[in-house]
């Protein structure tokens, strides 16, 4: 597994999935200066950890009056039903000039939520924000833009590391230091599955947006 410690969000986003139980996400959410909860997920936070997040996003269907009302203007009230609250507490952390964001309980429960949210990566990473989404079983994560135009990610693993790649786009991924290559072109989310490290350090390089999971 990658080491964490080059890496650190200015914030955190709690969505309303199946809570973190894995002592990463949950090391994150708690060691967060800035926390952002989807709505669905505010109460359960406040019970859980027994503080106010720093902000509450969405359309407050899941938020009782009183605490609506404990959290004064922390509840930002979006009624818009264009985008999901993950992407609203994006927007929200985009507007404050926070680019480094973690996502935690995004996965679990509805799989058409975990879908949503995790595909929804790609789209932060054009809006030019570096994210993670950290799951109770491993992480994915966003290349970044290089001068060339091209996206690159770079990460420092144990050999052996389980780890998958996706395509988020029609188009070729470089991949060095993993056991099986990749096709020549990935059409589909399944073609960079179910891989592994055979080198400590990895590097992905694609012109089409892609993610990139870690087993822990």
């Amino acid at each position: 597994m990658e080491t964490h410690d080059e890496w650190k969000p200015q914030a955190v986003v709690l969505c309303a999935g199946d809570y973190p139980t894995h002592a990463l996400p949950l090391h994150l959410l708690r060691d967060a200066r800035h926390v952002v909860c989807c709505d669905g997920a505010t109460a359960e936070y406040m019970q859980r950890e027994g503080r106010l997040p720093w902000y509450a996003v969405g359309d407050g269907d899941s938020l009782p009056l009183p605490l609506r009302e404990q959290l004064g203007p922390r509840f930002i009230h979006i009624t818009e039903q264009e985008t999901n609250d993950q992407t609203k507490a994006t927007r929200l952390l985009y507007e404050k000039g926070i680019r480094r964001v973690a996502y935690v309980g995004a996965t679990g429960r509805r799989e058409d939520h975990t879908l949503g949210n995790i595909s929804h990566l790609a789209d932060y990473q054009q809006m030019g924000m570096d994210v993670r989404m950290y799951t109770d079983y491993g992480v994915f994560m966003t290349p970044c833009p290089f001068p060339d135009g091209s996206l690159q990610l770079r990460c420092t693993v144990c050999p052996g590391s389980q780890l998958s790649v996706f395509a988020m786009g029609d188009g070729p991924i470089e991949a060095e230091g993993v056991k099986y290559p990749l096709p020549e072109r990935l059409t589909a989310w399944w073609q960079g599955t179910l891989n592994e490290a055979v080198v400590p350090h990895l590097s992905f390089k694609a012109r089409i947006p892609f993610l990139v999971y870690l087993a822990y």
